[in-house]
């Protein structure tokens, strides 16, 4: 297999800013140039064929998808800079684009052809499912406006995009570095230790530092670490809202939830609104069980205690309540998880699972935007010619200055089926922060952090083996309310005993974890699930709350209110932590529901199918996400396995 070649070349990452414009503008100009050709067709020309539409938005896709990457993960700012620019004349290009009647009316005039014409019953699912949903975005682009109001929508919402970009490229412009330990300096004859915002340095004095007032300080800080992004958050707000208005919609929420698998705004406030009601008395429960650890704590310490629980509390003596009710010390089971075994593992166990084989580009053909990024070719486990090519994928995972601080997988370059009838094949980049190796130990990771690897990994395979004739619909090009659900029901596997002594490995020893403590760590997962689940419906309902609403507030208020209300802590001074929530501008907007909704989805799966005999999870997009959910499970549906992980036997529930 090592001596095959991959039928498709991989990209190139050696563009200088200057490229990273040209290209893109040229890409867009052909782009152009086949709309106008589309526009310029007499009506009772217009039909499947004659509309290249679908095939010229995948070229540009798949030359501007690389270009505008670089923002998240180059060293060089110049190139950043470039990359987001070039975001920002895709996005507005799409703006107009999206903005033309005569483009619109020749989707239409093919439509309506097609239907007198008999030739629609002839198209396949896809093709039927391509052309409406074409039209459906036509119409919810604004294209039944008149001419002067569409030119002001079209200004607001290149207003919108540029707002966004804005907010997101603060994320990605913090400096620091992060590795299994801290720097430790002297200051003013004191021994100081530098920490950074970054998640495997932050998390720690959350969990483990003794002292209140220095989580306290560290909590504050890290909620205030992006108040640059509080204007930007509140313009976005009012555009979205005045948008929605001149759309017809009561509010930005039902303008995004109508596509969705929730339908509506009010359906999903339904949602969050149920399953507040039913997991607020576990939280309660467990807040006052951890309240109690805290004033023993406190009297042990000799430190005053003023009955309340805060949100810098929750980590510490959560983390402190599972080491003394079932013996589990999370430092311990770290060293159980070095990277440069848990990594490779992961990868073997869905290789082997899915029947597919990575082969690492090494040396003089690997080809990458940092030294530090793995790149894999991706075939079938028996490949014996181009035909059981895959796709290719990369692993970006250790942090670094200016690169995007979370973990996420980029689709590329897409899988679909070129106009030749030959494969276009698919490209996905994982970019993680799981911390580097310090001199006396090697990169360590998190239980948490291997569940989130694992997840991701979902993504990639998701974007690998789906097999669709559009790009439109290819991998996780799902509702948005769904793309999670496979991924969240492959975090399952890493609460499996088999699977967690499989990627388990003592840095010191190499020997796996011992049954015991897999079976603590099992106990462990559903322990204060009730708080854990209500600080998921806090983000959740704070972000649909802003998309409801028909007039601004102080957002900075409501959210450390909402906080307190729903995650049941208590916060300290009022600081911006609005300005951290970066899913509200990268895509979930009035969907960040979607987290639990998907949940319950990933639960059923799980439960019906996967716990007894895994299979091939990666599902395609080609079809209504409801009908692939009845197809996979043989019947609609339901909430009952979700319930019943979180609150134990339960009576039969329904979506």
């Amino acid at each position: 297999m090592a001596s095959l070649t991959p039928p498709q070349a991989p990209p190139k990452w050696n563009h200088t800013p200057e490229e990273v414009l040209s290209i893109t503008r040229q890409a867009l100009a052909q782009n152009k140039a086949v709309s106008d050709q589309v526009a310029a067709l007499p009506e009772t020309e217009c039909n499947f064929e004659t509309l290249p539409l679908a095939n010229a938005e995948t070229e540009v896709l798949i030359i501007c998808q690389p270009l505008g990457f670089y923002q998240n993960v180059s060293t060089s700012k110049e190139l950043r800079d470039a990359s987001n620019q070039a975001k920002v004349l895709q996005q507005d290009f799409d703006v107009e684009e999206s903005m033309r009647p005569d483009v619109f009316k020749a989707k239409d005039a093919a439509k309506r052809n097609l239907r007198k014409s008999g030739e629609w019953e002839k198209l396949t699912d896809e093709q039927r499912r391509l052309m409406e949903k074409m039209v459906l975005d036509d119409k919810r682009a604004g294209l039944a406006l008149p001419e002067n109001e569409r030119e002001v929508l079209m200004k607001l919402k290149k207003e919108l995009s540029q707002t966004c970009l804005d907010f997101g490229k603060n994320f990605n412009e913090e400096d620091a570095d992060v590795i299994s330990g801290y720097n430790k300096r002297t200051e003013d004859s004191k021994e100081v230790y530098d920490v950074t915002f970054k998640t495997p340095d932050i998390f720690p004095v959350f969990k483990f530092a003794h002292n209140p007032a220095t989580r306290r300080s560290a909590q504050e800080a890290y909620d205030d670490r992006l108040k640059q992004n509080v204007p930007l958050l509140e313009k976005a707000l009012d555009l979205r809202r005045r948008i929605a208005a001149m759309l017809g919609y009561d509010t930005w929420a039902d303008y995004i939830t109508e596509v969705k698998m929730v339908k509506s705004a009010k359906n999903a406030q339904d949602f969050l609104d149920d399953l507040e009601a039913k997991l607020r008395p576990v939280g309660e429960k467990e807040r006052d069980i951890l309240l109690q650890l805290k004033k023993e704590e406190h009297e042990k310490r000799r430190l005053p205690f003023d009955g309340e629980f805060y949100i810098w509390d929750y980590m510490y003596y959560d983390r402190m309540y599972v080491e003394k009710t079932l013996d589990l010390d999370e430092s311990l089971v770290k060293e159980y998880f070095p990277v440069s075994v848990v990594v490779p593992t992961i990868l073997k166990m869905y290789q082997d699972l899915l029947g597919v084989k990575f082969i690492e580009i090494k040396d003089g053909n690997k080809d990458v935007w940092h030294p530090d990024v793995q790149q894999f070719a991706v075939w079938e486990k028996d490949a014996k010619d181009e035909s059981a090519f895959v796709g290719y994928c990369y692993l970006d995972i250790f942090p670094r200055a200016a690169k995007y601080s979370h973990a996420a997988v980029w689709g590329l370059l897409p899988g679909y089926e070129l106009p030749s009838g030959k494969r276009h094949y698919p490209l996905r980049a994982m970019v993680a922060n799981l911390a580097k190796p310090t001199p006396d130990r090697p990169a360590l990771m998190r239980h948490n952090d291997v569940i989130t690897f694992f997840h991701e990994m979902g993504h990639v395979f998701h974007g690998l083996l789906s097999r669709t004739k559009y790009a439109r619909f290819h991998g996780t090009s799902v509702a948005r309310d769904f793309v999670e659900a496979p991924s969240q029901m492959l975090e399952n596997w890493c609460w499996e005993p088999k699977v967690l002594e499989k990627m388990s490995s003592h840095y010191e020893t190499q020997e796996p974890l011992s049954p015991e403590l897999i079976d603590k760590m099992i106990k462990s997962r559903y322990v204060n699930v009730g708080l854990f689940y209500l600080r998921q419906l806090f983000y959740a309902k704070f972000d649909l709350k802003v998309h409801m609403d028909q007039e601004a507030t102080d957002y900075t208020k409501l959210w450390n209110d909402l906080r307190e209300s729903v995650s049941l802590v208590k916060g300290g001074k009022a600081q911006p932590g609005q300005g951290t929530f970066g899913h509200i501008v990268r895509g979930y907007d009035a969907g960040y529901y979607g987290y639990t909704y998907s949940l319950v989805f990933a639960a059923d799966m799980y439960a019906t199918v996967f716990k007894k005999d895994p299979l091939d999870p990666a599902l395609g997009g080609s079809r209504d996400e409801m009908d692939l959910l009845q197809d996979f499970l043989g019947r609609s549906p339901n909430s009952n396995a979700f319930l019943e992980e979180v609150f134990g036997k339960v009576v039969n529930a329904s979506l």
